[in-house]
């Protein structure tokens, strides 16, 4: 598995790749391949070379979140987002959105976001995006980063602590030591990801996605930085049936809207063939691959961004890392 995802992974145009397999039991097996900057000569990755996780931020910073303060009595997943931001003001359909709806991108809010319309607006952002009409009824999945842009002001609101202070807390606690919110220092440890525009500086250390880059790198939806090896790690505790996430992940692995045939939508995560795998990627390239019934997991850590818009690129390794799941 590990060669042919190496093979795959080049092939596809990503710069550096980083990757770990294994078990809860703690069994793990890396790869890597490539160059982490080409800017900075020819260093290779590491476990431990850092990653923009963009959209993987959902599922490693916001869903852990909402599961410990579910645990602790802070939220309920069928109680309207609304009760935990402050009082807002005049009509704000999105605010009735449930936090079940949010996590399964099933709340009819707007899929397109773009936080720079708010520029100068004095209003906090969660009303901002709750005041603007909902695009259908809910029900329906629509992948969308706008309801987990709600959750982040939700859980700083609830524990009265920024989003960043209350993930670092919860990545300590997991021995995640190279998982941070960003910017984190350019260096031949940190892979660069695109160059926007002729010319201009490649994005670096900064949060590769825009909405999260105007919220200063810290959101529910994208701004972490990981390493495969904190994946693996994590990916370890969430399937040890005796740590306290691996109750949150069976409930969140539970279909809760189909995607197509095949996949659903459970609290966060992707399932698939028939639950033996649930997963989540991120647009820059990495991705996450749990099999709660065999206790084993694929973590994948990309810049495939470095050359553009990587999903199609991405397509056979990440077919691949769900195959191998399945077959082995």
């Amino acid at each position: 598995m590990s060669r042919a995802g190496s093979a795959v992974a080049v092939a596809g145009g990503s710069p550096t790749r980083a990757q770990a397999c294994g078990t809860a039991a703690g069994e793990r097996h890396t790869a890597t391949a490539g160059v982490v900057a080409p800017e900075c000569g020819d260093a290779p990755p590491t476990e431990h070379t850092v990653y923009d996780a963009a959209s993987l931020t959902k599922v490693v910073a916001t869903w852990p979140l909402i599961g410990r303060s579910l645990d602790t009595g802070l939220l309920d997943l069928d109680t309207p987002v609304r009760a935990y931001l402050p009082p807002i003001t005049g009509d704000a359909p999105g605010a009735g959105a449930t936090i079940r709806r949010l996590l399964t991108h099933t709340s009819g809010l707007r899929a397109e976001t773009h936080l720079d319309r708010y520029r100068g607006n004095p209003a906090p952002l969660a009303e901002l995006l709750c005041r603007e009409p909902l695009e259908e009824p809910p029900g329906r999945h629509r992948y969308l980063n706008r309801g987990f842009i709600l959750l982040g002001p939700a859980l700083a609101h609830i524990h009265r602590r920024p989003l960043h202070e209350l993930a670092a807390e919860l990545w300590t606690d997991l021995g995640m030591t190279d998982t941070t919110y960003g910017p984190v220092t350019r260096s031949p440890h940190v892979a660069p990801t695109e160059q926007r525009l002729t010319g201009a500086p490649r994005i670096w250390g900064g949060v590769h996605d825009d909405n999260a880059a105007l919220l200063g790198g810290i959101a529910g939806h994208a701004g972490v930085f990981t390493t495969a090896a904190d994946l693996a790690g994590y990916a370890e505790h969430l399937l040890d049936p005796e740590h306290p996430l691996h109750a949150w992940l069976t409930a969140s692995s539970t279909p809760q809207a189909p995607v197509e045939p095949g996949l659903d939508r459970g609290l966060a995560w992707l399932i698939a063939d028939d639950g033996d795998v649930v997963y989540h990627h991120g647009w820059t390239g990495t991705s996450l691959y749990l099999a709660p019934t065999t206790g084993r997991y694929i973590a994948i850590c990309t810049n495939a961004v470095y050359h553009g818009p990587p999903s199609p690129r991405l397509a056979p390794l990440r077919t691949l890392a769900r195959k191998t799941l399945t077959t082995t």
